[in-house]
């Protein structure tokens, strides 16, 4: 901005408030914006998302004034009265004493780690709603699992998964390699490319363990110390059998495919759920509305599934009642994914 750069600032405010602010703060505060009453949480919630509205209305004003003066107008009671304008406020400094680079490292390897699992997930034609058992961690250092601990439950709920394991990466369980990021390094090293390739090839989980933790290596070629720096490489690990693995930054999560009898009911219960969410809409249904929900006897997979997570289904579709048995009159049929099963919803 001092330079007036607008491109790079535009972009900066665009990835944060797309990225960080809306598809994860905003998405993963739901529950706590839903709430009914005014809690501390609640209350929390709001004033954090407050605080970046307005600091973002006061950054986009120089290159988006319309638009940024509605939104400073929306936020402020002096706005409803039209007596102010986001261009007449003093430019609010950074606070230094409420950066947290701990915490910031935190979330970036639950964001890390999350987007991995769902590669994984794609990889492996796995659905989110689909619970899986566990996800294992290699440890580069006691601080990186303090970081990653202190995110653990936001990373289960947002990649369904019921554990997290940390892995000593010297245990050999995970086999990784490493080859040269060629449009990266190729640019840097020009004709000594070959001889940094051919160092490549003789690493080993010391060599590979070291640049991960460290961010960086010191490699010597031809008498000479080339500082070769982690986005400069590409780290890729093995599948294991049961395991699918994936690697990116320096962070190597391997996820558990197994899927038991008790998972793949969770998993046909959440479907569940989801459908009737839907066909709720689609009824014109208001959240709080309650509901008698009677599923036709068809398929026993459905069956078990019903049985064991019935009290799930009933709390997050607002049911009173849940029954299985034959339908007579009018039914919805619902399609999921693998088979159709038929529902009549009413409202109590």
């Amino acid at each position: 901005m001092d330079g007036y750069d607008a491109t790079k600032a535009t972009r900066a405010i665009q990835n944060f408030t797309v990225d960080q602010l809306s598809n994860w703060y905003v998405r993963l505060a739901r529950k706590r914006f839903w709430r009914g009453d005014m809690q501390a949480d609640k209350q929390a919630a709001y004033e954090t998302l407050y605080e970046c509205l307005f600091t973002l209305s006061q950054l986009m004003s120089s290159f988006a004034p319309f638009y940024a003066d509605w939104l400073y107008k929306n936020l402020t009671e002096a706005g409803e009265q039209g007596l102010e304008s986001v261009h007449l406020t003093d430019w609010n400094s950074a606070k230094q004493s409420l950066i947290n680079p701990d915490l910031e490292t935190s979330m970036d390897l639950a964001q890390t780690i999350s987007s991995l699992v769902h590669s994984l997930r794609k990889k492996e034609k796995m659905k989110v709603r689909q619970p899986l058992q566990r996800i294992l961690v290699p440890v580069l250092s006691e601080k990186f699992k303090a970081q990653v601990a202190h995110v653990a439950e936001l990373i289960k709920t947002e990649v369904n998964i019921k554990e997290i394991e940390y892995l000593d990466d010297a245990s050999g369980i995970l086999v990784k390699q490493i080859k040269p990021n060629l449009p990266v390094l190729g640019k840097k090293l020009g004709q000594k490319m070959r001889l940094v390739v051919a160092a490549l090839q003789n690493w080993g989980p010391a060599e590979i363990g070291h640049i991960e933790r460290e961010g960086h290596f010191k490699l010597a070629v031809e008498g000479e110390e080339i500082d070769l720096l982690l986005e400069e490489v590409l780290i890729s690990s093995q599948d294991i059998p049961g395991w699918s693995v994936a690697s990116d930054q320096g962070v190597t999560v391997a996820l558990d495919v197994t899927l038991t009898e008790e998972l793949k009911q969770e998993g046909i219960a959440r479907d569940l759920v989801n459908r009737i969410q839907n066909l709720r809409k689609d009824l014109g249904l208001e959240v709080q509305d309650k509901i008698k929900l009677l599923v036709a006897d068809s398929n026993a997979e459905v069956n078990a599934a019903i049985t064991r997570f019935g009290s799930y289904i009933q709390e997050e579709t607002q049911a009173i009642s849940l029954s299985v048995g034959t339908l007579e009159g009018e039914a919805t049929v619902l399609d999921m994914d693998d088979f159709e099963l038929a529902v009549r919803l009413v409202k109590a």
